[in-house]
């Protein structure tokens, strides 16, 4: 007989049993409060600290690797590294107190006062806010009970509570325009006095690669990062103090344990939002980029319309900015699409999740017994539910913000990543340090020794090159030893086919382009003076333009008056100009106004106001007629003036005693220059020409004779 077996039912426990138990943990934890919550603090305080430990570590290990990519010489990769490292890292933090200690300079100044000043109306903003919480919360338990001279007294504390709130506010929102301006101000100030020094502004175009558009850099982005930075402040000091007190406030209301579960909740869903934001600090820095490089291609189409329009080249400009603009359009909609599903998630998480949260905690005290509470009625449970939501919904939008904060904290690192790189282009320029990619000959081993050497620039009263080789923008070696001197009064004139060196020796006798060897002794910048082909003339009065680069002031100084000036528009015969235009405070753009040939001759009269130790002359005089040519050349050596002139007329040899020809093949000639012998073997060996050019009608003729 088969044994049957019985299921025994599983044995249930009984209601009152669940109640005793939880009745006996609930006195247990009761008793054991205070200790329980001091270990729970110190273990969040434990664990902010190792993940502080964490990120520091992560930090170094990734500046170690950074630094092993810049030993091995990877260039380019490590540029490209540093592009797309725009987040907060050990580098943002850097590059921001470095940026910080330029817009800050000191303890007694103007900014720091601004800060502080904004700190004392931010805590004042936070207890304004803190009264009217617990101000709501009487005036909805007045109107429960049905208190009404107890109701219209808080109307009329409410109304006078606005007066501080709204001071508050618009105080909040100066100060913070007030900080944004003057940041600004600091670091347009320090970025202008290093960009506009020792001509790094013309080597940062013309020697380095790095940057393309400082003009958007010093404009733009230095106004965001200042706006951005000021923004930053008070979105998210004013959160996190506002954090600190609401939660103090709660925790006594509706007890640590409910805001302690809520924190977590929220922690973790903010972790997990985090993890899924987007890198918009590396979107915003391309997007600068995009629009920088979009700004650039208009402005050279500005520059070079001319060209353009003989070329009819409309059409192949218009593709290239299509191009630009197209490319960066489809980086903003990208942007666009990654924005709008990140703030799909943060609206629901923040004002849906976390809002439904917030009621679960203001309903404790009405639910449970929290200890020190003590509200029994209704009215009573109706004032705490009332002030409790009130600081939940601030403690809960300070937090907000304060998440918002991260992504207005990854587009501040874009804008500091740019300005930085600003600066660090600027001091390693200063510091004689380019990074330009050579094309042609400069891979040669060769010319790439020249290229890493760097000569010695001495200051003396006359011109001596010893063994200066001669380089091209792009890295050609065009003579390999340059020797030559000239002193106060050996007129030189430099002749040679187009790129041959000419303008880089002119550009080292300026102190613009470096010098790659040899010894270089040459009077200071004062003492040296330039006329190019084309005269830059300034925005600015007539005045302006013939006393360039001297201000009014400078000009008064020295002594120099209006009738000084329009003599010397006399001597190149320009003088009516001033009654022509309106006199001298007349203000126009005077590129446009005036023709090539007036440029140059009020680049002549700019010459005769400086009288400077030496002049270069670089084809200056090539649309102005003999006379006139003759006038400024005479009075110019009249003045003391030791002339450098580039030209191919030979009208102008008998102005000069040293002669500097080049042959295109990097070689050269240095000698005295005999004007009048010079013409007549000129005269001579045109002559020859013009009998060899005779030479194959005359073999033809005799054949013809010797035919027939």
């Amino acid at each position: 007989m088969a044994a049957q077996s019985k299921l025994l039912p599983p044995r249930r426990i009984s209601e009152p049993a669940i109640r005793r138990l939880i009745n006996e943990l609930t006195r247990l934890y009761v008793k054991h409060r205070t200790r329980l919550s001091r270990f729970v603090y110190i273990t969040l305080f434990l664990a902010l600290l190792n993940r502080i430990r964490n990120a520091i570590s992560e930090q170094k290990a990734a500046a170690r690797r950074q630094a092993e990519l810049h030993a091995q010489g990877s260039t380019v990769a490590a540029s490209v590294n540093a592009k797309k490292r725009v987040e907060l890292n050990r580098e943002f933090f850097k590059n921001l107190f470095r940026l910080l200690k330029i817009i800050i300079p000191g303890w007694r100044s103007k900014e720091l006062r601004l800060i502080i000043s904004h700190s004392v109306f931010l805590v004042l903003r936070t207890l304004l806010s803190l009264y009217v919480a617990e101000l709501d919360g009487k005036l909805v338990s007045n109107l429960v009970r049905g208190r009404g001279k107890d109701f219209l007294t808080g109307l009329v504390w409410w109304m006078v509570v606005a007066v501080p709130a709204t001071f508050t506010n618009s105080m909040l929102s100066y100060h913070q325009c007030a900080l944004a301006l003057q940041y600004r101000t600091r670091l347009t100030t320090y970025i202008h006095n290093r960009y506009l020094s020792n001509m790094t502004f013309y080597a940062l175009s013309a020697l380095d690669d790095r940057i393309k558009n400082a003009d958007q850099l010093i404009t733009v982005d230095v106004s965001k990062f200042s706006n951005s930075l000021a923004e930053l402040y008070s979105n998210l000091a004013k959160p996190v103090l506002d954090m600190l007190v609401y939660n103090w406030s709660l925790s006594r209301n509706v007890g640590g344990e409910g805001l302690f579960v809520m924190s977590l909740i929220v922690q973790l869903s903010a972790n997990v939002m985090r993890a899924m934001t987007p890198p918009f600090g590396k979107y915003v820095a391309e997007e600068a980029r995009l629009e920088g490089e979009f700004r650039f291609q208009h402005s050279r189409l500005i520059d070079y319309s001319e060209e353009i329009a003989l070329y009819y080249g409309h059409e192949a400009e218009k593709d290239t900015l299509d191009k630009g603009y197209f490319t960066l359009i489809r980086h903003v909609n990208r942007i666009l699409r990654r924005r709008f599903w990140h703030s799909l998630m943060e609206d629901f998480t923040i004002k849906y999740l976390w809002g439904a949260l917030g009621l679960v905690l203001c309903s404790v005290p009405v639910f449970f017994k929290v200890p020190g509470a003590t509200q029994s009625e209704m009215g009573s449970r109706t004032e705490s539910f009332i002030t409790n939501r009130r600081m939940l919904l601030s403690s809960s939008d300070a937090f907000g913000r304060i998440m918002f904060s991260y992504k207005e904290l990854t587009e501040l690192a874009g804008y500091t990543s740019r300005v930085s790189t600003l600066l660090d282009v600027l001091s390693d320029i200063q510091n004689g340090h380019f990074e330009k990619n050579l094309v042609s000959s400069a891979d040669i081993a060769e010319n790439a020794a020249v290229l890493r050497g760097r000569g010695t620039v001495t200051e003396a009263r006359d011109i001596h090159f010893s063994k200066v080789p001669i380089v091209s923008p792009n890295g050609d070696v065009l003579v390999r030893e340059l020797s030559f001197s000239v002193r106060a009064g050996d007129h030189l004139l430099i002749v040679g086919p187009n790129g041959c060196g000419k303008s880089s020796l002119f550009r080292i006798l300026g102190g613009l382009w470096p010098v790659y060897g040899g010894t270089v002794r040459k009077p200071p910048f004062s003492d040296i003076f330039y006329i190019p082909q084309r005269p830059y003339l300034s925005r600015g009065t007539l005045r302006q333009q013939i006393i360039y680069p001297d201000s009014v002031r400078d000009m008064r100084s020295k002594g120099v008056t209006d009738n000084d000036l329009y003599r010397i528009l006399g001597i190149v015969e320009i003088e009516g100009i001033v009654e022509r235009h309106g006199g001298w405070d007349a203000e126009q753009e005077w590129t446009d106004v005036l023709s090539g040939g007036l440029q140059q001759r009020v680049a002549a009269a700019r010459l005769f106001y400086n009288k400077p130790k030496y002049a270069i002359l670089d084809e200056c005089t090539s649309s102005l007629t003999l006379e006139i040519e003759r006038i400024i050349y005479e009075k110019a050596k009249e003045l003391g003036i030791t002339l450098i002139t580039v030209s191919h007329r030979k009208s102008l040899w008998r102005y000069h005693t040293r002669l500097l020809q080049f042959d295109g093949q990097g070689n050269y000639i240095f000698t005295e220059l005999d004007a009048e012998k010079r013409l007549k073997l000129e005269e001579e060996r045109e002559e020859l020409e013009l009998q060899l050019r005779g030479i194959p009608e005359i073999e033809r003729r005799i054949a013809e004779l010797t035919m027939s």
